[in-house]
């Protein structure tokens, strides 16, 4: 009941919204102590990728002995997934009793003048929690931009910019341009900024910043490269190190790409004082465990393979179904919900072309558009498509009519991804 009503008091604070700016997290922070400080950190922005490196940096230091924490937001079945301690015997969600403990700490110090948003406040957990677990490197990944996300208050090690793509244009302004800047604000005096942004244009808004604070960017395709090969795996042509033959226990080609960023982040933090064995590249990127993305689930009786994807804005669902082209099946069932808030029809177009069957559905979360708004964007779909009032009750539809040989695929939202899973799991959500 403690924990339920932590949890309570944490989603209470969505009511404050959004917002920018670094003021209220430093004074939280202040009042705790500055754990930040303390911190060595690796920052990642981006639009997308940023969990898939975070999780490959994690598995790879964590077996080459490093306690690493991880923050990333947000969670798919329970609260506890946003922090998570790997050290080289597994991975570890905070426990429930943490999050009591930590949320009364922090109310504790905050002011009633100035209450702080959900992130601002879950980020003060964050760096208090890694703080007192004394972790190795805390690997902490943006909530939204970067100049004035909360994640920002630190001084990291190493930054990573994953790329960008049109998204919260309400909060970080209506072009690429804007939105560039945005996350450019991760470039500090004296960092090294590593990018796999391929756009001239955007990543001219990186060297610009970085030149004006003296920082250095490294990019991909120029400063160190990725070259996937025929039948599967990638080589990588690092910063320093020549590696061939590498897998990562990720799905679709543009893990290589991530897995680029992660080697050639793990090969900065090398040379700052976390050196990482060959042998523990490897093996880490090869377990690399990161649910909900490209994530299948093999249905009993040799029934229809079921994959779930958090693929949420065009982009993604762009990559996504670039994936699906590269996979084997026979036909595709499509399971939809998606965010009001998203360009809803931006993530069907290129996954609906791929469909034989839709399914419509809505997770139950207060930002999801009904079913009913997803039908009206698909209404040039020219196959058979229903509409359900849950996720699972979707799922199940699917696998009654999918057969051998088919692909289901449960997308458009990491919000709906996690019902499904902790449905397909049995897993206890939060």
């Amino acid at each position: 009941m403690q924990y339920r009503r932590a949890l309570d008091y944490l989603l209470s604070l969505q009511k404050f919204g959004i917002k920018f700016g670094l003021s209220s997290t430093e004074n939280l922070l202040a009042g705790l102590g500055r754990p930040q400080d303390g911190l060595a950190i690796l920052h990642l922005a981006g639009t997308n990728g940023k969990g898939s490196v975070g999780a490959a940096v994690t598995s790879i230091l964590r077996r080459a002995g490093y306690t690493v924490g991880f923050y990333t937001s947000p969670h798919l079945v329970t609260f506890r997934e946003r922090m998570v301690i790997g050290r080289r015997d597994g991975l570890e969600m905070i426990g429930a009793a943490d999050v009591v403990r930590l949320v009364e700490r922090i109310k504790s110090v905050s002011a009633p003048q100035e209450p702080p948003t959900f992130f601002e406040f879950v980020t003060a957990m964050a760096f208090l929690y890694f703080a007192e677990r004394k972790v190795d490197l805390a690997v902490m990944e943006t909530g939204m931009g970067g100049r004035l996300d909360a994640t920002n208050v630190a001084r990291p090690l190493v930054g990573v910019i994953t790329n960008i793509s049109i998204e919260h244009t309400d909060y970080l302004g209506p072009t690429l341009a804007h939105i560039a800047r945005e996350k450019a604000g991760i470039i500090k005096p004296g960092l090294t900024v590593l990018t796999a942004e391929r756009r001239a244009s955007v990543r001219a808004i990186f060297e610009e910043k970085a030149g004006e604070v003296g920082a250095r960017l490294l990019a991909l395709g120029r400063d160190f490269r990725v070259r996937s090969r025929p039948g599967g795996g990638f080589d990588y042509h690092g910063l320093a190190a020549r590696l061939r033959h590498l897998s990562i226990n990720l799905v679709g080609p543009h893990q290589h790409r991530n897995a680029a960023l992660a080697l050639a982040a793990v090969e900065l933090l090398s040379g700052l004082g976390f050196p990482v064995a060959e042998r523990d590249l490897r093996a880490g990127l090869s377990k690399v465990h990161w649910p909900g993305r490209a994530e299948t689930f093999a249905q009993p009786d040799g029934g229809p393979i079921l994959m779930l994807d958090g693929a949420h804005n065009p982009d993604a669902a762009r990559v996504l179904a670039r994936t699906l082209d590269g996979l084997d099946y026979r036909d595709l069932h499509l399971i939809l919900g998606i965010m009001a808030d998203k360009d809803i029809a931006g993530i069907m177009a290129p996954l609906l072309s791929r469909a034989r069957v839709l399914y419509l559905t809505r997770p139950a979360y207060f930002r999801a558009a009904p079913a009913e708004t997803l039908a009206r964007a698909a209404a040039g779909f020219s196959g058979p498509q229903s509409l359900y009032e849950t996720v699972p009750a979707a799922i199940e539809a699917a696998r009654t009519s999918a057969g051998p040989g088919d692909l289901i695929l449960v997308t458009g939202s990491l919000f709906t991804v996690g019902e499904a899973r902790a449905y397909l799991t049995g897993e206890p959500g939060d």
